[in-house]
């Protein structure tokens, strides 16, 4: 009887830790699954899309806005190449917070002041320059994302305000962070920079690999490294990202980094002044066709 007691006993404890487990397990996946995604970049590069984003240098809060707001998927703003301050930055998102256009920085560097003041001012996007090696990645991701994935501190800033009060809880969802792979040493560790967890998606950077390796695109030895590069960001299962150029001539590609707000100008103003321009001679407010939109 004393038996049958104890192996009773054993039975019910065995199965009560079955089902604690099954609940537990319950919970945290429906946890995971009620998670909001409003970074619109991450879904349509999981729906298979490509994205393109416009660069903005220049710290003008209506020149950001008319970008943001001109079709792109992200802008990218660019604070390694440029004089724009974190301060300049958050301005600029602020002035068009309801903009389709995702915010994405690429950072000076992957240090935990520059990384922790892009996501604070709003940023969904990290991209990280001059990427060599896996450990440069890690450290990206670790600033980036909250704990338990990293170890992003809760500061002050605009973030609560531009994606709603579950930001906190939501946040390592939304938030990408890219690798930026410019040099030969960078295209050797592909594979284990590739392979850190965090990271979404590696980025080719076309000019500078050649910069660095002295070699033109198509030179057998540029296209290697590309090709490497693109197949080993395939095997870690993560997204391939390159200039705007590459968008109808490589395939497997699609994240995209557009002209930035110079070249558009540039090129707005040889359109304008095109003899096929509709537009050229007719007044502001007029349509060139019954039904079309109006002249600027």
């Amino acid at each position: 009887m004393k038996i049958a007691s104890t192996r009773y006993g054993k039975l019910l404890t065995l199965l009560l830790i079955t089902l604690s487990t099954l609940l537990s397990t319950s919970h945290a996946q429906q946890s995971i699954s009620d998670v909001r995604i409003f970074n619109t970049v991450k879904t349509k590069l999981a729906e298979g899309k490509q994205v393109v984003g416009g660069t903005v240098s220049t710290p003008d809060p209506d020149i950001y806005c008319a970008m943001a707001n001109s079709g792109y998927d992200y802008i990218w703003i660019e604070m390694q190449h440029s004089h724009l301050g974190y301060t300049d930055v958050a301005r600029m998102i602020w002035a068009c917070k309801d903009a389709p256009a995702i915010p994405f920085i690429r950072v000076p560097d992957a240090t935990e002041g520059d990384i922790q003041k892009a996501v604070d001012i709003g940023a969904l996007g990290i991209i990280v320059p001059m990427v060599d090696t896996a450990e440069k990645m890690q450290r990206a991701v670790r600033f980036a994302k909250y704990p338990p994935v990293g170890r992003r501190s809760q500061g002050g800033g605009q973030y609560g305000a531009l994606w709603g009060r579950d930001y906190r809880a939501a946040a390592n969802d939304n938030i990408m962070v890219i690798a930026m792979i410019e040099t030969e040493e960078g295209t050797a560790a592909a594979d284990e920079i590739a392979a850190v967890d965090g990271v979404d998606l590696v980025f080719v950077a076309s000019s500078d690999l050649s910069s660095f390796s002295g070699r033109r695109q198509g030179d057998p030895v540029y296209e290697d490294l590309v090709s490497r590069i693109k197949n080993e960001t395939a095997k870690a299962g993560k997204y391939i990202g390159g200039p705007s150029a590459w968008m109808r001539s490589r395939e497997g590609y699609q994240f995209f980094q557009g002209p930035g707000t110079s070249s558009l100008i540039r090129t707005g103003v040889r359109v304008t002044l095109g003899e096929d321009d509709p537009c050229r001679f007719l007044p502001s407010g007029t349509a060139p066709v019954q039904g079309e939109d109006p002249c600027p």
